[in-house]
């Protein structure tokens, strides 16, 4: 940000902040392309993932990911994005998230972000994916297993049209 770009953390860290549960990790996402991400932090910057926009910046308390604002592509595997195009929108960038709950963004001064309802999703115990739950699990089938793994790990109910989405896909 001292740089001029956007900082948001996002996804996991978010949610479990929000819960009040201690983060295990943190996510960034970041109006900064990689290659200025890579010049701000130097030698703590490491390039882990360039194709889909993110860096991994070592800090005292351990690794972040930054990830530049995307938006995916095709996924013709079922798992990773064909392509992924830069955007200098954060949502934009979190309408491609898997569930509402994972697809906010919290400032370092507190503001929140919350297109999709993610909040009143935690606040009401309900996982729930962004846009069409289908389309969800058909970009990345690792999605359904998520979906599962977080709502008993969070104790979260399934809503209606995502768990009828997770059966519908569960060969992938």
């Amino acid at each position: 940000e001292a740089a001029g770009h956007e900082a948001w953390c996002v996804g996991g860290c978010v949610r479990d902040a929000l819960l009040g549960r201690a983060p295990e990790d943190w996510d960034v996402t970041a109006s900064a392309r990689p290659e200025e991400t890579l010049a701000l932090f130097g030698s703590r910057a490491e390039p882990t993932g360039l194709r889909h926009g993110t860096v991994t910046v070592k800090t005292e308390k351990g690794p972040v990911e930054v990830t530049t604002y995307r938006i995916d592509g095709d996924y013709k595997d079922h798992r990773r994005p064909d392509s992924v195009t830069f955007t200098s929108s954060l949502e934009e960038d979190l309408a491609r998230r898997d569930f509402t709950v994972n697809a906010m963004a919290l400032s370092l001064r507190g503001e929140l972000r919350d297109p999709f309802g993610g909040r009143e999703d935690l606040r009401r115990r309900l996982l729930r994916c962004v846009g069409d739950p289908d389309r969800r699990f058909q970009e990345d089938a690792l999605r359904i297993l998520r979906g599962l793994r977080f709502a008993a790990a969070l104790e979260l109910e399934i809503e209606e049209q995502t768990a009828a989405a997770l059966r519908r896909n569960r060969a992938l």
